[in-house]
């Protein structure tokens, strides 16, 4: 029988590193495969686009936002990009063309991208930042066997003024550093969940947590149950393949805030007992760790970026499958925290392994925690694949996530923990059941999870929808995406700590 073999390597955009820097015009039509010019609307092209606006017009190009025309040429092929009308470029459009041009040009080993003049309404450091954001996510790829062919990435030019270079080369370098993350968490997302078992995931975590200047602990069976993480360990009873808490710590020399990060990671989610049908569904749940790759990722990237808030990351990592030694529907499981759950669906387990960590996080010293996970359907029915829901007891810190979430482009948008909702979790026989009614199962999900955070100031991210696209979007990849990667850092760089922390 044809399996994956054990050594297969789960995270392959780590084991390469494409040359990426700035330099000038001359470089890039000497070097580059393909050049992406700007154009502003209304405005003549750059001359080293080789047409002026009038050709470009009866080619269809107006210059309006999103559009790209590729001119065949002599090396490089040059790839009008257009940005739209002065003053209004942004940086989610530039991330968002710089996909498309990567996108447009394949085959094309060696990129460059020019920086517009100021008027376009960007900074050089921002344009190129998230520019590098965008080609290099675009470009990135994922396969089990021989692959599609389609080259890899091998430089990235991004083309500045001689004046602008000094605030340029950081910028690019920020911008390689987050989509390397990202490109991680893409990794981890995607991997067959036959090879990467919750275990060959804490290997993970120790080397790339190593080479990213973080602390590496990792919790087996044994010492779970020492912990009393009952809910980790209840899911984990139908699985062959062992549990594991991976706790990662990065403590810049003076921290202004203290964080912790906790992903559900639910290796592959059968629904256990609760057992899913057989659909595209199920097929996807390979993807059900995303919460924790994303809080893996996101933590290799904070001492290059000079984060200054120390943060502790809380890995939850089991399969959820049926046996018979699997969690029942009626039984009843001790948590961190000494509460009990009554479990009256199998396949609400997420809640499950991430109420230890919450507990675990809150006994600590720290100003917010923020959890992340692939939790509810209902989440993606309510807000589709663009948008994660988020819920908290604290605005402040729900207020963070948004704002980090409209400079990534990895939209939150909040839903109200309605506290009445509280009752449908009510238990005859123990302190909570693990499962609310048919309706708002987000905000029944999110008020589980508030039982053990002890009232420390606290937010729920919900990237059920996000986690998974059927199609390319801009820099977004078909299937799994390792949503939440950028969401996490830029909320780590940015956090200050909430009144009710303080």
């Amino acid at each position: 029988m044809n399996t994956i073999p054990d050594d297969f390597d789960p995270i392959p955009s780590t084991r390469y590193r494409p040359a990426i820097g700035v330099g000038t015009l001359k470089q890039a039509m000497t070097e580059a495969d393909a050049l992406a010019v700007p154009v502003v609307a209304g405005s003549e092209p750059p001359e080293e686009l080789g047409i002026d606006a009038d050709g470009l017009a009866s080619a269809g190009f107006t210059a309006q936002r999103g559009q790209t025309l590729v001119r065949p040429a002599d090396a490089p092929v040059r790839v009008a990009v257009g940005v739209g009308a002065s003053g209004r470029l942004d940086v989610t459009l530039v991330r968002d063309l710089a996909a498309e041009f990567a996108r447009a040009v394949p085959w094309h080993r060696r990129l460059a991208v020019e920086i517009p003049p100021r008027e376009a309404g960007i900074s050089p450091a921002d344009f190129a930042q998230a520019a590098t954001e965008g080609v290099l996510l675009a470009r990135w790829r994922y396969f089990v066997g021989r692959g599609a062919g389609e080259p890899l990435l091998e430089s990235l030019l991004i083309v500045a003024a001689d004046e602008d270079a000094d605030v340029v080369a950081p910028a690019v370098e920020r911008g390689r550093v987050i989509a390397a993350a990202y490109c991680l968490g893409r990794d981890l997302a995607n991997c067959p969940a036959t090879t990467l078992s919750a275990s060959r995931m804490a290997e993970v975590a120790l080397e790339v947590g190593a080479a990213a200047g973080l602390q590496v602990e990792v919790f087996d069976k044994e010492q779970l149950i020492e912990l009393g993480c009952g809910g980790l360990l209840g899911v984990n009873r139908g699985s062959v393949e062992p549990p594991r808490m991976i706790r990662l710590r990065y403590e810049p020399d003076h921290p202004t805030g203290r964080i912790a990060f906790i992903g559900k990671g639910v290796m592959y989610d059968s629904g256990g007992i609760s057992l899913k049908p057989s659909d595209e569904s199920h097929a996807q749940m390979k993807n059900d760790m995303t919460g924790a790759a994303a809080v893996l990722a996101s933590m290799t990237a904070l001492r290059a970026l000079y984060c200054p808030t120390a943060v502790t990351g809380y890995l939850m990592c089991t399969d959820n499958m049926p046996s018979g030694s699997a969690m029942k529907l009626g039984d009843v499981l001790r948590m961190r925290n000494g509460k009990t759950v009554e479990v009256l669906n199998t396949d609400a387990e997420g809640r499950l392994v991430m109420a230890d960590a919450l507990a675990l996080a809150a006994e600590e010293p720290v100003d917010a925690i923020v959890d992340i996970a692939t939790l509810t359907g209902a989440c993606l029915r309510t807000f589709g694949v663009e948008i994660a829901g988020v819920m908290g007891n604290d605005a402040a810190v729900v207020a963070q996530l948004k704002r980090a979430g409209e400079a990534t482009d990895e939209l939150v948008w909040e839903l109200p923990l309605h506290r009445p909702y509280r009752a449908q979790l009510d238990s005859a026989i123990a302190d909570l059941t693990n499962m609310g009614g048919v309706n708002a199962g987000s905000i029944t999900a999110a008020l589980f999870l508030e039982e053990f955070v002890d009232g420390v100031p606290w937010a729920h991210v919900d990237i059920a929808g996000t986690a998974q696209l059927p199609e390319v979007r801009t820099w977004r990849n078909k299937g799994a995406t390792g949503a939440g990667t950028k969401l996490l850092i830029e909320f780590a760089r940015a956090f200050t700590r909430p009144a009710a922390a303080s």
